[in-house]
């Protein structure tokens, strides 16, 4: 039994020959794990041709149990993915696939119980056109200069036939001219084909070097195929869904082969569209074949003759007439709001309730908050610290929190580093055991997945608990898609509000900072991706590093440290120690290690409290500073708090000395532009002293001490700095030295020392 269902009355709505691999082994381990036996897996399995006598019970005996195992609850979910109802559904347990809390996300379009089906009859031989068939198949989804793949032969195994990898060096222009001239004869053109097998074809364009999924050129069509049902209930599903088909071909059996358009430009959009478009077909009951997926697979080729009866084209471009025009309809004809709409005026004399305030004056019941910082904040520690605020009903970042249960999703630490903060954050506050049992984890390192197949587990595991708070740690490992894309941002933010809608409980979680300088920044710009990230948020905390100048850790040791020591002496020393010492004493690190050593002399209690400040010393040493901006949306704005991260907890800064503490890394640029500046002048004063050292050297050296003019200095230097040096720019250089002057006519305009010796010749 699950939830009250016979298993089997369950199974029974499940068609096997739509099940994969995996599926078909869960229903078993199900059917084990639920008391049933192995006769009951094997004679629903007969019903699907690949079922081989003897294979259920081989299989049956490796299923020895789990520590998580698959539950009854699989062959519901499954049964439900093929369009089974209860008799009476008023509700249902979370299965990984559930769309949580919208209407929206059921994508109803018809009801397969109200669908009627329409007539397919094949093609008489006088009216069937096999080449012109697959002209118009070519025409339709190639162009003239692209390859395409197609398999004529095929190969045999245990009474099955199989299509063998065929050829792919042609292009849709070549086959269309040889089809058009082949007089009637298929086989002259793609070879001669097993009758009995039937031919295939490749729906997107190859790059004639093979037929695997990398050698797919453009990821244009997907393929949707369901032989669960009758052929006309298929053709009038996949008429009303309005599917984008481009060509639609009767596979000569008992499906319907539809090539639908999803135009994906990259391969992992493609398998997102193809994923989107089978979840529409399975809940408005069309049950598609998931082994069809990828984007290399083999279809059905019309114009050829299978077992018989005829492979033929039933249409083409029909429905919507692109993949972005069908997902628009879609989503508005499942555009059902759970809600009406209300007037203002009949809501203004309800009395509304005080707001119930998870973490005060940030964020209320219900409510999301994201705590956003760079590498080496800590952010894990503060979270854990959130958690045991939450638990003790204790202050986080100086603000109160409501008391009551917390689950942590814990997708990053392993387990043991896990227990060993949340055990190191207790000891720091001083708790104890405390209440640790108002905390509760879900441990998914190496385990995580996307957050939207997460939600209903953890929807199960919190429900148990009714925490107040549900805290993520971090995101980045839960997000599927792209973390700069808005709407990929937009529909995660959605399943964290599914989150909170469904259990009632505020979602809080972490996130990194964007590469670069964030000093300069606005708090809300400063997480990494997309701005829908902080403006989806009711409460945004944003941890930014201050500079710790050496002063301002010298102040907090004396702070740490006189705490300790007069904590030490309450323990250590006489009780009315306090009134024998003045006020400065006890706030000034060296005067009151002095008292200390009065009280205590040099003995090991001294000692033992010398260790402690040590400990503090190193801690102080090593301690970081962070200042805490918050941007609210239903609370005032809070000025910043300035915290400091002495591990393993932060503390705020009660005493200011942060207050003035600059942003790290606007400081560490102004630091930079500063030595920078310094650097420039010392190197322009080392070479003012070159220059002159140069100069003078030239002076004595040029004509051996005898007199000389600046040409003839210019020449003896030759070059400076990689340029020839001219009289002018002698003269120049002596401009800056007031102690030299070329003389007068009368004495050759050499130059004279003018500080020096009067009529002193150089």
């Amino acid at each position: 039994m699950s939830d009250g269902l016979d298993l089997l009355e369950v199974l029974d709505a499940i068609d096997p020959r739509a099940c994969s691999y995996s599926d078909w082994t869960s229903v078993g381990m199900a059917l084990k794990d639920s008391g049933h036996t192995c006769d009951a897996w094997e004679s629903w399995s007969r019903a699907d041709e690949r079922h081989h006598e003897g294979e259920c019970a081989k299989k049956w005996q490796s299923f020895r149990g789990s520590a998580t195992p698959v539950t009854g609850g699989t062959i519901v979910a499954l049964a439900r993915s093929q369009g089974w109802q209860p008799a009476a559904d008023d509700g249902h347990a979370l299965e990984w696939e559930d769309v949580i809390g919208s209407h929206a996300g059921q994508v109803i379009i018809k009801d397969v119980a109200w669908v009627e089906a329409e007539d397919v009859p094949e093609p008489t031989d006088e009216e069937w056109r096999p080449i012109a068939e697959l002209i118009t198949y070519l025409e339709t989804l190639f162009e003239a200069n692209e390859n395409v793949g197609y398999v004529a032969q095929a190969w045999e195994k245990e009474g099955r036939l199989f299509p063998r990898a065929g050829n792919w060096d042609r292009t849709a222009g070549e086959l269309i001219q040889a089809l058009a001239k082949c007089k009637g004869d298929l086989g002259a053109v793609i070879g001669d084909y097993k009758p009995e097998a039937g031919a295939w074809i490749r729906f997107n364009p190859l790059d004639g070097r093979g037929c695997k999924n990398d050698n797919v050129t453009e990821f244009r069509y997907a393929l949707v195929e369901s032989d669960s049902m009758p052929v006309g209930e298929q053709l009038a599903l996949i008429k009303q869904m309005e599917l984008p088909v481009a060509c639609l071909v009767h596979s000569g059996a008992k499906s319907m082969h539809a090539i639908v358009r999803v135009d994906a430009p990259t391969y992992d959009e493609y398998r997102k569209r193809v994923d989107y478009l089978y979840g529409v077909c399975k809940k408005n009951g069309l049950v598609v074949d998931v082994q069809n997926k990828n984007p290399s697979r083999l279809s059905r080729m019309p114009g050829v003759i299978r077992d018989g009866r005829k492979q033929f084209l039933v249409a083409t471009n029909i429905g919507r007439e692109s993949w972005a025009e069908w997902e628009t309809w879609v989503e508005e004809e499942t555009d059902v709001l759970p809600v009406d709409v209300t007037d203002f005026d009949a809501e203004w004399d309800e009395i509304i309730a005080p707001q119930t305030e998870i973490i005060a004056g940030m964020i209320g019941e219900s409510e999301k908050m994201m705590l956003s910082g760079p590498s080496k904040a800590g952010k894990s520690f503060a979270l854990l610290e959130l958690c045991a605020a939450i638990a003790e009903g204790d202050e986080w970042m100086g603000q109160r929190c409501k008391q009551g249960h917390v689950l942590y999703v814990n997708l990053e630490l392993k387990r043991d580093s896990r227990i060993r903060r949340l055990k190191d954050v207790y000891r720091a506050r001083g708790y104890g055991k405390g209440n640790l049992g108002n905390i509760h984890s879900l441990d998914l390192r190496g385990l995580s997945a996307p957050l939207e197949q997460l939600v209903p587990k953890i929807v199960r595991q919190a429900a148990r608990h009714n925490p107040v708070a549900i805290i993520i740690d971090p995101i980045y490992k839960v997000m599927a898609g792209d973390e700069n894309s808005a709407e990929h941002v937009a529909r995660f933010c959605n399943h964290l509000d599914s989150l909170s809608r469904i259990l009632n409980c505020s979602v809080i979680y972490c996130h990194h900072y964007s590469k670069g300088q964030q000093g300069q920044k606005a708090s809300m710009d400063r997480a990494s991706g997309s701005g829908v990230f902080s403006r989806d948020v009711d409460a945004l905390v944003a941890m930014t590093e201050l500079e710790v100048t050496e002063d301002m850790r010298k102040a907090y040791f004396n702070e740490l440290g006189c705490a300790c020591m007069s904590a030490f002496l309450d323990i250590t020393a006489h009780d009315g120690w306090r009134a024998e010492v003045s006020q400065d004493a006890l706030v000034v690190e060296r005067d009151l290690r002095e008292v200390c050593v009065t009280l205590l002399g040099h003995g090991e209690e001294m000692n033992a409290l010398i260790r402690q400040l040590d400990v503090i010393q190193a801690s102080v040493d090593i301690t970081t500073a962070w200042r805490l901006e918050s941007t609210l949306r239903d609370f005032a704005p809070i000025k910043p708090i300035d915290i400091w991260y002495r591990y393993p907890v932060h503390e705020v800064d009660e005493s200011e000395l942060l207050a003035k503490a600059k942003i790290a890394d606007v400081a560490a640029a102004e630091n930079a532009h500063k030595r920078g500046g310094e650097v420039t002048k010392e190197r322009a004063k080392r070479a003012r002293v070159e220059k002159k050292e140069l100069f003078e050297n030239a002076l004595a050296q040029a004509k051996f001490g005898e007199p000389v003019t600046r040409k003839e200095v210019a020449e003896y230097i030759g070059e400076y700095n990689g340029r020839t040096v001219t009289k002018e720019a002698i003269r120049k250089w002596m401009m800056e030295w007031p102690e030299y002057d070329v003389s007068s006519a009368e004495t050759g305009y050499v130059i004279v020392k003018t500080g020096g010796a009067e009529g002193a010749r150089f």
